[in-house]
C-alpha cells in the first residue's frame, strides 16, 4: 500500500527525477530508501545517526562527497538544523546537480526521533533560496485536500493508506498535506 499523503507527490517527483536521466546520475540519499526504486548509475544511503547532514556534508573518505542528486524523502521535518543541512547538501552537489526534498505539511506530530518543522511549497522554496540555490532554479509544489487532512486525523493507522474508492486526489491549494521541491545548483 502507498500512503495517501504520498500518492501525488511520488508521481510528480518520479517524473521530475526521470527527466534528469537517472541512469547518468550518482546519487546520495539522506536517511531514506526511496531512491532504491530508480536505476541510478550509483546510489548510496546515509543513515542517521551514523551520518548527520546537519553536522556537515557527507565525507566518507575525508573529502565532501560529490554527487549529481541528493534525495531527502520525509526527512527534513525531523532535522534540528534544516538550514545548515540544506547548505551542506548544496556543498555535496556537482555544478548542475540537484537536490530533491519532500516534506509533510498537515500531518500529526511524529517524532522519529524528533519532529521539528513544516513547510509549504513556498516555504521550501524560501529554505532553498536561503541555502544558496537560485530562485529560478527551483521547482516547488504541494498537494492536499480536506478529505486527506481528515484521514490524517483518524485515530486509527497513520499514515492513512490510499483507497481509490474513498480518497480524492483533487488538490486544494488551501489545504496542503505535503510539499516537495527540486533545486539545481547553478
Amino acid at each position: 500500500m502507498v500512503s495517501l499523503n504520498r500518492v501525488v507527490m511520488q508521481k510528480s517527483s518520479r517524473a521530475l527525477i526521470k527527466a534528469l536521466g537517472p541512469e547518468r546520475l550518482d546519487v546520495a540519499e539522506v536517511s531514506g530508501k526511496w531512491g532504491r526504486s530508480f536505476a541510478f548509475r550509483s546510489y548510496r544511503q546515509f543513515l542517521y545517526p551514523e551520518w548527520d547532514i546537519c553536522a556537515g556534508p557527507y565525507a566518507p573518505d575525508g573529502q565532501p562527497l560529490k554527487v549529481d542528486l541528493v534525495l531527502a524523502n520525509q526527512v527534513w521535518e525531523h532535522l534540528d538544523r534544516p538550514y545548515a543541512a540544506t547548505k551542506n547538501v548544496r556543498k555535496m552537489l556537482r555544478k548542475g546537480g540537484h537536490f530533491w526534498v519532500a516534506v509533510p505539511f498537515f500531518v500529526p506530530f511524529h517524532a522519529a526521533p524528533m519532529d521539528n518543522s513544516r513547510w509549504s511549497a513556498r516555504g521550501l522554496k524560501n529554505l532553498l533560496i536561503e541555502a544558496g540555490f537560485a530562485e529560478d532554479a527551483i521547482q516547488a509544489d504541494q498537494w492536499g485536500n480536506r478529505n486527506a487532512a481528515l484521514r490524517n486525523l483518524d485515530p486509527g493507522k497513520w499514515p492513512p493508506d490510499y483507497d481509490a474508492d474513498r480518497d480524492s486526489l483533487d488538490n486544494d491549494p488551501e489545504m496542503p498535506i505535503c510539499a516537495w521541491a527540486l533545486a539545481q545548483k547553478t
